[in-house]
């Protein structure tokens, strides 16, 4: 989940693993995997690299057990 800013100024938490697109026409349109669509304050880049640092956090506190460990 990703904060972004919509164009009135409110601040809303999207989904980032539901975004399919991200536009700069010239603001920024993000398309959701239902169809409907988004415009934020955020650039794309923004959009972007608030989507892997999500994903980063997700995958840091993961480990790996072998079989041995169960």
């Amino acid at each position: 989940m990703i904060r972004v800013t919509r164009l009135d100024g409110k601040e809303t938490v999207v989904n980032s693993d539901l975004i399919l697109m991200v536009e700069d026409t010239p603001d920024t349109v993000l398309t959701f995997a239902n169809g409907t669509h988004m415009v934020v304050r955020e650039s794309v880049d923004d959009v972007v690299e608030r989507s892997v640092q999500f994903r980063r956090r997700l995958h840091t506190g993961l480990t790996v057990v072998s079989n041995r460990e169960r």
